[in-house]
């Protein structure tokens, strides 16, 4: 994902990725798919913040939950190599791989309450993957979490220094690499169907949420505004 400086996912980068993951699902030669952010600064920022308004969100949720759908469903096994900070929508679709492998000084956040918004797919799956109040912590409070703390909590397979990170995803492609592909992906698909059992009925309750709920509030426009303006929000709590 090369848009310099933190490649901040905006809906035609999106569709270009869903377009992507769709031709990677046709190769039957490639076993491993691994995603990564252009540049040393960021794996992703996050969703563009201009598409979190009223009008832009339905086809904003479309595309973001498109790929990470698409990411579910791929038949080879995918990497989220991070390093740098992995933010908001950003880190939703790191997560939504099987393996994410970090450098030691990456950080990882679901930012959008400070913005007066939520994740959408971390309040239907992040319960699941860290348990409750671990989920409510990430996304209620919207704090950062160091690459250590997010693998000791369960969110990231493998922390390397920087300089070593290349190495490290090399290291994991071998190894999966080495199985039989077949066997990977009847594995893989196996592992993802039990594990998202629910998920769709989550998520699209998530979404009904974000629609219906949330974007009438007032808030929801001051927090967007206030982060254009690069200003602290006045909240009417409404």
């Amino acid at each position: 994902m090369d848009r310099p400086p933190l490649n901040v996912l905006d809906i035609s980068l999106l569709r270009e990725l869903d377009a992507m993951l769709t031709s990677c699902a046709e190769d039957a030669a490639t076993d491993v798919v691994v995603i990564q952010g252009g540049g040393q600064r960021a794996f992703s920022a996050g969703v563009d913040i201009r598409d979190h308004t009223r009008e832009n969100v339905p086809e904003m949720l479309d595309a973001v939950h498109g790929v990470m759908r698409k990411l579910f469903t791929l038949p080879q096994v995918t990497i989220a190599q991070v390093r740098g900070v992995c933010l908001g929508g950003g880190f939703e679709l790191a997560t939504s791989c099987d393996f994410i492998v970090a450098s030691e000084d990456s950080s990882f956040a679901t930012p959008e309450i400070h913005v007066g918004c939520y994740p959408p797919v971390a309040l239907a799956r992040f319960s699941s993957l860290i348990g409750y109040h671990r989920a409510a912590e990430m996304i209620l409070t919207g704090r950062k979490f160091s690459a250590q703390e997010a693998f000791t909590i369960g969110l990231i397979n493998r922390v390397l220094p920087n300089e070593q990170l290349e190495a490290g995803l090399t290291s994991l492609s071998e190894e999966l690499l080495g199985k039989s592909g077949a066997v990977l992906r009847i594995a893989v698909k196996g592992l993802r169907e039990l594990s998202l059992k629910g998920f769709t009925d989550a998520l699209r309750r998530s979404e009904e949420l974000y629609r219906d709920e949330l974007l009438p509030t007032h808030d929801v426009e001051e927090g967007i505004r206030a982060f254009i303006e690069k200003r602290k929000p006045q909240w009417m709590h409404r």
